[in-house]
């Protein structure tokens, strides 16, 4: 290996002092200067070209040899382009070597210099580059594993270490360029902490959010949430160190601050969704005057309804055998009686209890709300087995165009309110 390299430097130097020889041959002073600089630079910059690519190739060709295997990590690193960054890295790196060669024993020393500051600037940008491209790879490798909520907290470091990374590497460039010393540089950092806090506000909160929401798996990107405070709800595409995106379902995009997670109240209905459950709770508001105690003739009509025959013909044994020891037993307010109103709750009921579209091991209820102005509620309480709105919606609508029609049968009146 060292012969190989010091055969490098060998064919580097006496390229270099064959430029010189050629052109002082034939150009006099400034002339023969300015033509064995470009050339000297030239020749630096086909070195970095040729070696660039000989890498890069070298990685397409071990890629397309290990891709065979399938390794999630190999994978994200190639879709990053994390191997051609690399390949910068070390052909940058190695310009660093060929520039003491070409430029050797102490000649054009100004632009020697020059060139040097140029090179190692370059190098914290590829290095620069290259961190950002491996920061790139380890999010597409949790994408392609799908760890959603490791992506989550590797989002907030690396987007802290992207910002760390970069003062530092602002830092490294200063002292390059000025030639200022570390110990110099190292003490004004105290001096602008306080300000960098208050600078960086949002992104410490921002980071220490993302750990929280990946630690306690409350949210995640894909989840279907809510947030009453800025009346949003939609699908989380993005949960980045400053803010959060969210695509509402009108196909508009909110974004929040991200530290806002933490603070703020959110509903998340992704369990909903992934549990194939949603839940109906709706209201029916009917006019009191229309509620009564059931005659003989509603006896007869609602006895042949299948869903709740059974339950009419059972109160109404009932109803009778209690009769039976009352005094007054025809007046309808001694003893118990079946009103239109309660036998329509039993048959709500019923119908949800026999309605395939609706969860039978959940809660099902039909009960009265407290009166209102309008009338009083009778609100539906159950679950679908849909998640999804098409079909969730239809069912819905399904069980309230039934129950609204059927109101009639048993003589309710259902309030319209109409506006004026």
């Amino acid at each position: 290996m060292n012969n190989d390299l010091q055969e490098t430097r060998d064919f580097l130097q006496q390229i270099s002092y064959d430029i010189n020889v050629f052109f002082a041959k034939y150009f006099d002073g400034s002339i023969a200067w300015i033509f064995q600089v470009t050339s000297k630079i030239l020749v630096l910059l086909a070195f970095y070209f040729i070696v660039d690519l000989g890498i890069r190739l070298f990685f397409n060709f071990l890629y397309k040899v290990i891709k065979k295997n399938k390794y999630p990590f190999l994978e994200a690193l190639y879709q990053s382009k994390f191997p051609r960054a690399m390949a910068h890295v070390i052909a940058l790196g190695l310009c660093s070597f060929a520039l003491d060669s070409i430029f050797y024993k102490n000649m054009h020393p100004a632009t020697k210099s020059i060139l040097d500051v140029i090179v190692q600037i370059g190098q914290l940008i590829v290095i620069g580059s290259a961190g950002l491209r491996l920061y790139k790879s380890v999010e597409i490798y949790y994408i392609l594993i799908k760890e959603n909520y490791k992506l989550i907290a590797f989002k907030a470091v690396s987007q802290t270490l992207k910002i760390f990374g970069g003062v530092i590497l602002f830092f490294i460039a200063i002292k390059i360029v000025f030639k200022i010393n570390s110990g110099t540089i190292l003490g004004s950092l105290g001096a602008i902490t306080a300000v960098m806090v208050l600078v960086f506000r949002d992104t410490i909160l921002g980071f220490v959010t993302g750990i929280h929401v990946a630690t306690s798996k409350n949210l995640k990107v894909g989840d279907w949430i809510g947030i009453p405070k800025y009346n949003i709800e939609g699908n989380i595409t993005d949960i980045s160190l400053l803010t959060t995106k969210i695509v509402n379902f009108d196909k508009t995009v909110s974004t929040i601050p991200t530290y806002d997670l933490m603070s703020t109240e959110i509903r998340n209905y992704q369990i909903m969704t992934e549990g194939n459950l949603r839940r109906i709770k709706r209201s029916m508001i009917f006019n009191i005057k229309s509620f009564r105690f059931l005659t003989k003739e509603d006896y007869e009509k609602l006895e042949k309804v299948n869903l709740i025959s059974d339950y009419i013909i059972t109160k109404k044994n009932e109803i009778e055998s209690e009769k039976l020891e009352l005094h007054n037993a025809d007046n309808m307010l001694n003893g118990q009686q079946l009103t239109n109103i309660g036998v329509f709750r039993k048959y709500a009921e019923n119908y949800l209890r026999n309605n395939p579209n609706i969860e039978q091991k959940e809660i099902i209820l039909v009960r009265q709300l407290e009166i209102t102005p309008q009338g009083m509620p009778l609100e539906i309480y159950c679950f679908t087995i849909y998640s999804n709105l098409e079909d969730y919606e239809r069912v819905q609508s399904d069980i309230f165009d039934h129950l609204l029609v059927a109101t009639q049968d048993f003589g309710l009146e259902v309030i319209q309110v109409n506006k004026v």
